[in-house]
């Protein structure tokens, strides 16, 4: 015990004598001063069990005889007979709050480390769920989130079986399906739910007949409880609509889905500071930007906006010291479910060049990708810095704080924002595809699920390696955002063509929805589909191909000629020839990024699945 309390002592003795800390140490083993107990800690939920599953439990975990007031903690969950995961790893938050819903006995730890000692303590707690019907009964209960309700049915023994639910005249919604397990009940989150409506669910059993089954229970949804922007919706023509929800990741406020029409259907958790990305089962990514880099975290969060998955930029950082690489300085961007279960997050690095961008040391941002395993430990890492030409400034020469959506520094008071990369997505043979907006550049990383070493395979983009099959007199893109390859295309990439470096040549051009061919055996590339969005975004912005063909396009910061200094996000859905169908929907606050869906399930989110791998360090 003595041992392990001595970096304890032999710091606070040195600060207070000036006296050496091996001898310090030495002096307090032979004297054999008496310390404190070994450090410990205890897990305390806010309600006895057994609890109905659903039921939002808050865990606690009570450090004591720490040597310091540095502590961390962590929490991991496991069914009964199963593995143990992490729901939130190493950091400062000492409670957490959990349910499942599946029924039986769960075991909840918390770990606590005490930061200044190094010391660790864990507890368990094994805690029971409980099914909220019986003998074939239904019922649809409230949750934490007024517009997510909770359908919890015993009435299935065998085949699979989801939900339908509807309001009085509007468009029935389906839950995924579900395997029917005999003796256990089944529970559904209802999502995607209109505010203060009155909706009718029952359950559709499926073994091979597809009929709806047993009580239909009636159900009433709560309202929205913050204010939200300004909402203009524009009509066309009718949409046809295909994916009709409309997923919103405003900057700074919660994420938001509406129908076409513009009713609000769901909401994200307050704190998270913008949507990356929604995930393929009903879970969601994004970026909780803290005071400081303990609590600026990645979490994944489920509809209810219950944290699945957390860690922060502290933690990772301790990983990447320890496999002697570069720290990060934040998360940005991009966080993001890849085909075989890990988490991809793009961080940000800082290094002092010398004469290089720059006379005398400049402080330059450049980025790291960051490919974290089913425990979000660090799994795998691509630097800017080790694989991309340091001599090469950014396009037009942006420095922080001045360009728009920095990424975090430290170092000095201004940086070159050098690659300002925002966005990264799999490519059809298990690369990378990551989008640099100040290169404007999209280049293809070797990954392999893992396996490959981050050489730059190419790079596409004006002074880049293709060459473009076009009579346009620009025909590149600029500074763009959200590019990644079609649903099920290894070879046509859409994007949000920004035009920053056109306009700057160009005057009077406009931002672009395009999506461009790449032919990379001949390394050509052409324009399968361009349109002038007629009007201006400088930054953010959404690009996707819709499955009826047409396309969704996102202009995330439109100045607003109607408001002071003031930028809005607009949605727009253009068909296959380039005309617009859906005129706009416009928020009065800048959107990052939109996404059309099927539901907030996560079926249209879903990427192309190659075999899962496990993959070391690299």
């Amino acid at each position: 015990m003595l041992e392990s309390r001595c970096g304890l002592w032999k710091c606070r003795l040195w600060k207070l004598s000036g006296v050496r800390p091996a001898f310090l140490c030495a002096v307090l083993l032979a004297a054999a001063i008496p310390v404190e107990a070994s450090i410990g800690v205890s897990l305390i939920a806010d309600q006895p069990g057994p609890v109905a599953v659903g039921t939002m439990v808050t865990w606690v975990a009570q450090p004591s005889n720490a040597g310091s007031d540095v502590l961390w903690f962590r929490f991991r969950v496991r069914p009964d007979g199963g593995a143990f995961r992490v729901v939130r790893d190493y950091g400062p938050l000492s409670s957490l709050v959990w349910t499942a819903l599946d029924e039986g006995t769960y075991e909840i730890e918390a770990s606590v480390r005490d930061k200044f000692t190094g010391e660790t303590a864990t507890a368990v707690s094994s805690f029971v769920l409980t099914p909220r019907t019986q003998d074939g009964q239904t019922s649809v209960s409230p949750t934490s989130h007024p517009l997510v309700y909770l359908y919890s049915t015993s009435a299935c023994q065998e085949g699979r079986a989801r939900v339908q639910y509807q309001s009085s005249g509007g468009l029935a919604r389906l839950t995924p399906y579900e395997r029917c397990r005999a003796g256990q009940s089944l529970n559904f989150y209802l999502a995607g739910l209109a505010v203060n409506t009155t909706y009718s669910a029952g359950l559709v059993i499926d073994p091979n007949k597809g009929v709806v089954d047993g009580t239909t229970v009636s159900f009433q949804t709560g309202g929205v409880p913050f204010p939200l922007p300004k909402l203009s919706v524009l009509h066309g023509p009718p949409s046809a609509g295909t994916q009709g929800l409309l997923l919103q990741a405003p900057l700074n406020l919660p994420a938001t889905a509406m129908d076409l029409s513009g009713n609000i259907l769901w909401y994200g958790p307050p704190d998270v500071s913008y949507l990356t990305r929604p995930g393929p089962d009903g879970t969601f990514f994004g970026l909780v930007l803290g005071p400081d880099p303990a609590h600026d975290a990645v979490r994944r969060f489920d509809l209810v906006g219950m944290t699945v998955q957390e860690t922060n930029v502290a933690r990772v950082n301790e990983q990447l010291a320890a496999f002697g690489k570069r720290q990060i300085s934040g998360f940005h961007h991009e966080a993001r479910a890849l085909s075989d279960g890990k988490v991809l997050v793009l961080g940000d690095v800082e290094q002092i060049l010398t004469n290089v961008q720059g006379p005398g040391q400049v402080d330059v941002i450049g980025d790291l990708i960051l490919v974290l395993d089913e425990d979000l430990q660090v799994a795998w890492t691509w630097d800017t810095f080790d694989h991309l030409d340091t001599s090469r400034r950014a396009v037009l020469n942006e420095v922080c704080p001045t360009s728009p959506g920095c990424p975090p520094f430290f170092l000095a008071s201004m940086a070159t924002d050098w690659t300002h990369g925002n966005a990264v997505s799999e490519t059809a043979d298990g690369n990378l595809l990551y989008s640099s907006r100040h290169q404007d550049w999209l280049i293809k990383i070797d990954y392999r699920y893992g396996d490959g070493q981050g050489d730059v395979l190419w790079r596409l983009g004006k002074d880049g390696d293709f060459t473009y099959d076009s009579t346009d007199v620009y025909p590149w893109f600029s500074h763009q955002h959200d590019a990644g390859y079609e649903s099920g295309s290894a070879t046509t990439i859409t994007l949000f063509d920004n035009g920053n470096t056109r306009f700057a040549q160009i005057p009077g051009q406009k931002s672009r929805g395009q999506a461009i061919e790449v032919d990379e055996a001949h390394h050509t590339v052409r324009a399968a589909y361009s349109v002038d969005l007629g009007l201006v975004s400088g930054a953010l912005g959404s690009a996707q191909r819709l499955a009826d063909g047409t396309y969704h396009f996102d202009a995330g910061l439109v100045f607003d000629p109607n408001g002071i200094l003031s930028f809005k996000g607009i949605s727009m859905q253009f068909d296959s020839s380039g005309t617009q169908v859906l005129s706009s929907i416009s928020w009065l606050t800048p959107v990052y990024r939109s996404f059309r869906l099927d539901d907030l399930y996560g079926a249209s989110a879903a990427p192309s699945s190659p075999p899962a791998r496990l993959v070391e360090f690299r």
